[in-house]
């Protein structure tokens, strides 16, 4: 069975990308749901999590697949519009909270009670996802250049113990400060932190798997070694 050539490339020469729709449409979709999911926190043990920690850490996978595939600037393109994706969806909650409610229908307060929070959710995702997912784009895109392309598990690894860093910080701190206590506060941030930099290190062989046949599939392997947008 014949593969695809693998071509070195810079972001100077053109190319046109096969699969780059269905790895954006797969990390935005992740990103608003945990968003949703982020209201409910739980409790696993001495841990104190959000339920939206079921679903982001896909984000982070398919951010890393992204610039390892194809590149800094094109993930960061896809990053913004996951930003903006959050933006409208959270206008468009808090326009349907302020709503007057139809006759008959006497869901209004819990409807309050379970969105009135998605404004503040959202910001603080935006704020954490966007220089979250910039920190763990960019350390991953100077690794590669470092390791001449080797050693993907530890540049996937690493930048999401930045990124992930960030990212928890950011969120925990918009989202929650002066709704949690402190001390729930610190918890939700450590425990969310070391959650996600474990997932990212069990699900390594899954993201070697993807980049793999993407880049194969693609006929590609990006290097930002050309980028000036750093």
């Amino acid at each position: 069975m014949k593969t695809s050539p693998i071509r070195i490339i810079d972001t100077t020469e053109p190319w046109v990308p096969r699969f780059l729709d269905v790895v954006a449409v797969t990390f935005v979709t992740s990103l608003l749901v945990s968003n949703l999911a982020a209201q409910k926190l739980f409790q696993l043990g001495p841990a104190t999590f959000t339920a939206g920690i079921l679903v982001f850490p896909i984000s982070y996978i398919f951010g890393d697949v992204l610039t390892e595939v194809y590149g800094f600037r094109r993930a960061r393109r896809v990053i913004i519009m996951g930003l903006l994706a959050n933006l409208f969806m959270s206008a468009v909650l808090w326009i349907s909270i302020r709503l007057p409610p139809a006759t008959g229908w006497n869901l209004q307060r819990e409807f309050e009670a379970i969105y009135s929070l998605i404004p503040r959710i959202v910001l603080g995702s935006i704020v954490g996802y966007y220089f979250g997912e910039i920190s763990n784009s960019w350390v991953l895109s100077r690794m590669k250049i470092l390791t001449q392309g080797r050693f993907l598990w530890l540049r996937t690894v690493s930048s999401t113990i930045v990124g992930q860093l960030v990212d928890t910080i950011l969120f925990v701190l918009v989202a929650f400060a002066a709704i949690l206590p402190n001390r729930l506060l610190v918890s939700a941030v450590l425990s969310a932190w070391l959650f996600k930099v474990l997932y990212e290190f069990c699900v390594t062989p899954l993201t070697y798997l993807i980049v793999g046949k993407l880049k194969a599939l693609e006929g590609v392997d990006h290097f930002d070694a050309k980028r000036k947008d750093h």
